[in-house]
C-alpha cells in the first residue's frame, strides 16, 4: 500500500484508508464482529490510516477503532478523529475552549489515548473559520499534548481555503469524487503548496459509484441514504453528494459502462488517488471483502487520459449542474 504525507501533518498515511462512520450509526445496523473483521481485512490489506468521529454512534466508532488499533499494535497506525458535532445547538458560540477540551478528552477515552495523532473540527459552523480564539485554543491543545495536530473537516471551497490559510491547520477533510470536482479548482492545489494534507471523503457518493443501485433500490431507515436525502438531519452535500438520487443513478450507471481495470468503485476510488494534492482517500466498508477490495484500489493503474476525459463529459453534462455551485 502506497503512503504519503504533508508536511504540517508529518505523518504517513495509506493513499487508501478505512472511514469509519459506519461502524458507529447512520448506515444501517453493523454488529461489533462485523466491525472488527472488516478493521482486521482493511488492516491486513495495508490500511494504516482509519478516520472516526466523537458522534458516529455516539462514541461506539471510536471505541471499537480505539479497541482495535491496541490490540493490533498502535504504532502501526493513525488515527483521525472529529469533535464539534457535539455542540448543541450547533452553532459557533458552543466552540468554547472548555467545550474543545472536554470533546476531546472523551475522544482520548474512548479511543485510548492520551495524546491523539489527528483531530479534525467536524464540519463547525461556518463563522468559525474567522475565530482566532478557536485555532489559538487547538495550538493550546497541542501544546499540552492533547494531539499531535489538527485539521478541519469542511463542506465548501470556501470553507477550505479558510482553514488552509489558519498556519498550523495540518488537514483539510473535504467531499472529493468523481461527482464532486469543484475541490480540483483550487484547493487541492493550495492544499500542496501550504504543506496541507487533503483527506477526500465520500469518494464512491454514498456508493453510487459502486453502480449497484437502481431506481428501486431502498434502504433502511436507520440508514443516512434513507433519512436525509434532503438535508433533513445535516448538510445533504453527505448523502449521495448532494446528487439528486435518480441523477446519481444515471450517472453511475454511465460511469460503470467507461472501461478500466477493476471495478466501478476501484476506479473511483483510484480516480481519487490520482488527483495532485490528495494524501489519502477514506471510504467506508460494510464488509471484510469491500474494505479488501478498496485497499485493492490503490494497486490498480493510473486512470488513463481517455477515461477522465470521459469522467469529465459525464460530470459536466449530468451534474455538475446540480452540485459544483453549491458547494
Amino acid at each position: 500500500m502506497p503512503q504519503r504525507t504533508a508536511p504540517r501533518l508529518g505523518r504517513e498515511l495509506s493513499v487508501v484508508g478505512l472511514g469509519c462512520w459506519q461502524l458507529g450509526a447512520d448506515w444501517g445496523e453493523v454488529p461489533e464482529e462485523r466491525a472488527v473483521e472488516i478493521l482486521e481485512a482493511a488492516a491486513d490489506a495495508g490500511i494504516t490510516f482509519l478516520d472516526t468521529a466523537d458522534v458516529y454512534g455516539d462514541g461506539r466508532s471510536e471505541r471499537l477503532v480505539g479497541s482495535f488499533v491496541h490490540g493490533r499494535g498502535r504504532e502501526r497506525f493513525t488515527v483521525a478523529t472529529k469533535m464539534g458535532r457535539r455542540a448543541d445547538p450547533h452553532t459557533a458560540e458552543q466552540f468554547t475552549p472548555d467545550n474543545l477540551r472536554r470533546w476531546n478528552d472523551r475522544s482520548r477515552e474512548l479511543l485510548g489515548d492520551d495524546t491523539l495523532d489527528l483531530v479534525q473540527l467536524h464540519c463547525p459552523p461556518p463563522e468559525v473559520y474567522a475565530r482566532d480564539d478557536v485555532f489559538d485554543t487547538l495550538d493550546e491543545m497541542v501544546e499540552e499534548g492533547r494531539m499531535r495536530a489538527y485539521g478541519v473537516s469542511v463542506e465548501t471551497v470556501a470553507e477550505a481555503m479558510s482553514a488552509i490559510a489558519r498556519p498550523h491547520v495540518a488537514s483539510i477533510q473535504i467531499i472529493l469524487n468523481v461527482f464532486r470536482r469543484k475541490p480540483l479548482e483550487e484547493v487541492t492545489g493550495a492544499a500542496a503548496e501550504a504543506g496541507v494534507a487533503i483527506i477526500a471523503r465520500v469518494p464512491l457518493a454514498s456508493g453510487l459509484l459502486t453502480g449497484k443501485f437502481d431506481e428501486t433500490s431502498t434502504f433502511s431507515p436507520d440508514d443516512h441514504r434513507a433519512f436525509n436525502r434532503h438535508g433533513e438531519a445535516f448538510d445533504v452535500g453527505e448523502t449521495f453528494s448532494g446528487v439528486p438520487y435518480e441523477v446519481g443513478v444515471q450517472a453511475a450507471r454511465e460511469f460503470s459502462a467507461i472501461e478500466g481495470p477493476g471495478t466501478p468503485a476501484q476506479r473511483a476510488l483510484r480516480w481519487i488517488v490520482d488527483q495532485p494534492g490528495v494524501t489519502t482517500t477514506i471510504p467506508g466498508a460494510s464488509s471484510p471483502e469491500q474494505a479488501r477490495a478498496n485497499a485493492a484500489a490503490a494497486l490498480l493503474p493510473p486512470t488513463t487520459e481517455e477515461a477522465e476525459r470521459a469522467y469529465a463529459e459525464l460530470y459536466d453534462r449530468l451534474v455538475k449542474e446540480h452540485v459544483h455551485d453549491r458547494w
